[in-house]
């Protein structure tokens, strides 16, 4: 099966440097969700290079800002990335989620990122 990010179009793209670009994701969890994803195809965040995992990180720091400016309601973020299927990779091309919070999108966000495994989010 085709790649969905390999085969891209363009138009999607919201923000770009030299190897990687910013996306909406398609399912978002919260309004400004998006990917950031390399060109090149690898399949999990530790294939990327060491210049898209910089890249990656410059365009998440500017993009944050970004939504930061035009979404007073944000007051948090997550970030995010799936490696490998057990962990809920399901595009097996690598990509970041930068995902916008905002008070009480959630009764209780005690835990955030853990609670991937939901037993062990409230700690």
């Amino acid at each position: 099966m085709p790649c969905p990010f390999c085969k891209m179009d363009r138009h999607q793209i919201k923000s770009r440097n030299t190897t990687v670009y910013a996306i909406e994701d398609t399912a978002p969890v919260t309004r400004h969700h998006l990917l950031i994803i390399p060109f090149r195809h690898c399949e999990t965040y530790f294939e990327m290079t060491r210049k898209e995992r910089c890249d990656a990180h410059d365009m998440i720091v500017s993009l944050r800002r970004q939504i930061l400016t035009e979404d007073d309601t944000v007051t948090g973020f997550n970030i995010g990335i799936n490696c490998g299927g057990d962990a809920g990779q399901t595009i097996f091309h690598a990509h970041i989620h930068l995902i916008p919070r905002r008070n009480r999108d959630t009764p209780s966000p005690r835990g955030g990122v853990r609670g991937v495994v939901p037993d062990k989010m409230d700690y």
